[in-house]
């Protein structure tokens, strides 16, 4: 064997790639005009060497021409065309065309060509098909749409592969029930042993992607202890993602905290951990997280996401919006960066462009509730009502009866006179469903307080303060014991809702107004307590506005965070 090819050979498991690089091209050259400097099977190793150099590189379009060069070579040489003598034992063992032909499937995947990509796999023949190749193969069927080849060649894996869980969860997203990816697992593995486990972790998977989020919850959580998986950041993930997905925004953020700590540098879900902390105007918490992953120098989505939540939260919407144009920009289909796009240009009042992304994140996940609220925003905000109620009622077809759906529906048609009878009626029923529910309670009471019913509004809100104390509960019973001249009560419920929020402008006001004048009530005012308090919750702009809050927004920021997220941003 050459002592060049040895030298390559060496730099090439040193992993100098750039050394690889620079050698491989000489000898190559050299070998042009010089036959005996390499031999023949020597030259073909010397191509996949440089191809796969290139490749651990970034340089994607070179090593896909270098391994197409490489697979002409093998030919050449397994056909005896480039030597007239016979391989010997040390030229037979080869790098496979298989594997180069994977090797040039993922520089085009990396190329962002990946129907040509697909045409490489597919002509690797069916029985020479590894579990690589058939993972890679089904997970470009499943994105392409083409279901019945995804299902058959995710199989294909788990028959060779039975513990290949990314593979079975791609089977239960495809509409395959649990007890047929179970046996399909347990019949390839039946020789393993303490897999008791996997049967619950197929059952939760299978409950996720049926939308049974609040099931999926109780399944994981029986996996969550001492005997099974304790602590596991996956499963701590999983659930806060269930949790986000059905609403419940303070049991999701206990999950996620609880990842977070286990594993701070994974970047895994820090996207959505990012999106419940603004949710629950946790700021000061997502800047410490902003300032935790922006030394991650890892090039995902979930980053950009991250970071863009944060600068939502400051309301600096232009370097946001590049932030999930970034996103975007590395995965077209990232669903929380389409969501957050959206609504910043709510935000910015640009309803138009918003509703290109709410639009085309329905059809990504027409079962996550935030495109809908995004696109009923919108239509509001374009004074489109009817439009609005349409998108709402289909919401409630498409995602359920629950009761956050319910109110959003409620919320539109509490803008029409006419309707505010049918609105009333779904909010009950949401209650009824949940009687915690705050979005409903503020919507109820409001509805109460317009058709005078004031004694039902202000024993609603009573009942609701002793299960969940809040600011704007205290805010809103001093607002209607105002209203009915209970002075003395009133006063005790402003003290203790500015107890809990001291900057609640509303409860001050209230405040004032009845240390100013003991006799009269300022009329007007109250009149419009109801509208206000429909605008805080449910009106255009406000984002995701599925939870009261306790802890006032903080609108401080850590200005070492940003100075280096200007730094970057500048040189983006």
């Amino acid at each position: 064997m050459s002592g060049l090819y040895e030298q390559i050979k060496l730099l090439y498991n040193q992993s100098l790639y750039s050394n690889v690089i620079s050698l491989a091209n000489l000898v190559l050259s050299l070998s042009e005009h010089n036959s005996e400097l390499l031999p023949v099977h020597g030259k073909f190793h010397v191509y996949v060497y440089y191809a796969d150099a290139h490749f651990y590189l970034g340089k994607y379009r070179k090593a896909e021409a270098l391994y197409k060069k490489a697979l002409q070579f093998r030919k050449c040489l397994l056909k005896s065309k480039c030597t007239n003598k016979p391989l010997q034992d040390g030229q037979k063992d080869l790098p496979s065309d298989i594997d180069i032909k994977f090797q040039i499937h993922l520089c085009l995947i990396k190329l962002k060509n990946s129907q040509e990509a697909l045409q490489v796999l597919q002509s690797i023949p069916g029985k020479q098909r590894t579990a690589k190749i058939n993972m890679a193969l089904a997970k470009m069927f499943h994105e392409q749409g083409m279901e019945r080849s995804a299902i058959t060649t995710y199989k294909e894996v788990l028959r060779e592969c039975p513990l290949a869980l990314e593979a079975a969860e791609g089977l239960l997203s495809l509409g395959i029930k649990g007890i047929e990816v179970n046996s399909l697992i347990v019949g390839c593995a039946a020789n393993l042993s303490n897999l008791d486990w996997l049967n619950t972790w197929i059952k939760a998977h299978a409950q996720i992607h049926n939308r049974e989020y609040t099931h999926a919850v109780v399944t994981l959580r029986s996996l969550d202890t001492i005997n099974l998986l304790r602590d596991n950041f996956n499963l701590l993930t999983t659930m806060g993602e269930c949790y986000y997905y059905a609403g419940d925004d303070k049991n999701a953020l206990l999950c996620l905290r609880r990842a977070r700590l286990i594993e701070p540098d994974v970047m895994t879900g820090v996207d959505i951990y990012a999106a419940v902390l603004y949710k629950t105007h946790h700021i000061k918490e997502l800047e410490r997280l902003i300032s935790v992953i922006t030394t991650n120098s890892e090039n995902i989505g979930e980053i950009y996401v991250a970071m863009a939540y944060s600068l939502y939260a400051s309301k600096k919407y232009n370097r946001a919006n590049t932030l999930t144009a970034q996103a975007l920009n590395l995965n077209p289909n990232d669903i929380e960066a389409t969501i957050l796009r959206g609504n910043i240009l709510i935000e910015q009042k640009k309803y138009q462009d918003a509703l290109f992304f709410f639009r085309h994140a329905v059809q990504l996940k027409p079962y996550r509730y935030e495109p809908h609220k995004g696109l009923i925003d919108c239509l509001v905000g374009m004074h489109r009502l009817r439009e609005a109620l349409n998108i709402a009622s289909g919401s409630c077809k498409q995602l359920g009866h629950t009761p956050r759906v319910l109110t959003l529906y409620a919320s539109v048609l509490m803008k029409d006179p006419v309707s505010v009878g049918k609105a009333k009626n779904l909010l009950e029923k949401a209650l009824s469903q949940d009687e915690v529910y705050l979005p409903t309670v503020y919507l109820l009471a409001e509805i109460y307080e317009q058709e005078m019913n004031l004694e039902a509004a202000i024993e609603l809100l009573e009942r609701q303060v002793e299960i969940q104390p809040t600011c704007k509960l205290h805010q809103m019973l001093g607002d209607l014991w105002a209203r009915v001249h209970n002075e003395e009560k009133a006063l005790d419920q402003y003290a203790i809702a500015l107890n809990l929020d001291p900057s609640n402008r509303r409860a001050l006001e209230g405040m004032h107004r009845l240390d100013n004048t003991s006799s009269k009530l300022d009329s007007t005012y109250y009149m419009t307590v109801g509208e206000e308090q429909a605008d805080t919750t449910y009106d255009v702009g406000d984002g995701l506005p599925d939870t009261d809050i306790d802890e006032a927004p903080d609108e401080s920021e850590t200005e070492a965070v940003w100075s280096d997220m200007d730094l970057e941003a500048n040189s983006q």
